[in-house]
């Protein structure tokens, strides 16, 4: 066999170089790409959140009646959960009362178990039981000299309905009616009681009105103060030298009634401005109500009750989600899937129909074991929140080294 030429030698040479090389790069950029590829982030699984609304419960169907007005409303509240009859100012009688106590108490507060200080009948105020006797008002006896502490005059006043306490005790406090009415229109105005007028202590003249929506307000300061809750609270109290007292409001202390004020005029009818406590489910609901211009003062308890029976009924456990329901889910660009679940049941405490707003959030994930808590979702109705916790309902792995590598497109995104 002839010797090989010089030029194929070459050649041979120069192949076997550009072969090394190519080798040479090739196990040089494997050696970069995959450790690369390994060290990479993995893509986060895409995330799906469907988290289902609550249907809402029944309307509220309240027993509101049909003569005269009525309304009510949760304590401090500003929005009424009904109403009916007339919403402007009307007469309100000896409800009128309990805006005398909140501006008498406003000047002269009392802490809770102090009585205050002394108040001694004058011939001034035996005079006011002549007149308040004259026109057939409601009254307690008073005898000059007799002194009664500030809380006892106030407990006549409110318990008793005595037209000529609110007098005695205006007089003492202010000096004047005038100086009252004074006090009373710079209180209605301070506490944005617009539709309320205060033109005498007692409430005998019809000048004396307010609403509904302001009522709801005056029953919730009442309850405010401590003192004042207790002394409309209070069914039967001993007063010296008077003796016992009775409350004429007859409703105490049934089906959770603790308060406020009975009134009754000519031109304002029957009224009764309540104030009650229940239970629904796991809650206490307290509420504050007026009926106004009933027939009589059995008529205005019958509303008083058939109202409040409503209102407790229209108060709702509404299940919101119970424990392990799917509500979404993981998917890697693997082609793993994992759900994501509630970890709890819960309910809300909802008014009549009132919505329930939904909101829900999850993390970001790569990978992920059963069980982990990835968000939470957070109900809203009637200014609460139930939150309830969400976790994985499966593992979400790594792919693996194969994975990586055969996917530079997704790994290097």
């Amino acid at each position: 066999m002839p010797p090989t030429s010089a030029p194929v030698r070459r050649r041979r040479r120069i192949a076997a170089f550009v072969a090394g090389g190519i080798l040479v790069a090739m196990a040089a950029a494997i050696g970069v790409y995959v450790p690369a590829a390994l060290a990479a982030p993995l893509p986060t699984a895409q995330l799906e959140l469907a988290v289902p609304t609550p249907a809402p419960a029944q309307p509220a169907k309240l027993a509101l009646p049909g003569v005269g007005t009525g309304a009510i409303a949760l304590e401090g509240s500003d929005e009424l959960l009904g109403e009916s009859g007339q919403t402007g100012p009307v007469p309100i009688a000896s409800v009128t009362k309990v805006v005398t106590a909140l501006v008498v108490l406003e000047a002269h507060p009392l802490a809770e178990g102090d009585d205050g200080p002394g108040i001694t009948m004058t011939a001034a105020d035996v005079q006011i039981l002549e007149q308040t006797r004259a026109v057939d008002g409601s009254y307690e006896l008073v005898n000059e000299g007799q002194t009664l502490s500030e809380r006892q005059v106030l407990e006549i006043m409110l318990l008793k309905s005595a037209n000529n306490y609110a007098e005695t005790v205006t007089n003492w406090a202010f000096g004047s009616l005038a100086a009252y009415l004074d006090a009373a229109r710079s209180f209605t105005a301070k506490h944005g009681l617009t539709d309320t007028t205060i033109v005498d202590a007692p409430g005998l003249d019809p000048g004396s009105r307010s609403s509904t929506k302001d009522l709801m307000k005056i029953a919730s300061l009442a309850l405010a103060d401590p003192v004042l809750a207790k002394i409309v609270s209070t069914s039967i109290d001993q007063v010296p030298v008077i003796g016992e007292i009775d409350n004429s409001n007859k409703l105490l202390g049934i089906e959770g009634i603790d308060g406020i004020k009975t009134g009754t005029t000519d031109e304002a009818g029957s009224c009764l401005l309540f104030s009650a406590e229940f239970t629904v489910g796991d809650q206490t609901k307290s509420v504050v109500g007026v009926i106004l211009g009933a027939e009589s003062s059995q008529a205005a308890r019958d509303a008083v009750q058939a109202l409040l029976a409503s209102t407790k009924r229209a108060f709702t456990t509404l299940p919101l989600i119970r424990a392990d329901t799917e509500v979404g889910s993981y998917t890697t660009a693997w082609g793993e899937t994992a759900p994501i679940v509630a970890t709890s049941d819960s309910d809300a405490i909802v008014w009549s129909d009132d919505v329930v707003d939904v909101d829900a959030s999850a993390a970001d994930l790569v990978t992920a074991q059963s069980g982990l808590n990835v968000g939470t979702i957070r109900y809203s109705v009637d200014d609460t929140t139930e939150q309830v916790a969400l976790k994985v309902d499966g593992t979400l792995e790594d792919p693996g080294f194969w994975w990586r590598i055969s996917h530079p497109e997704l790994v290097f995104g």
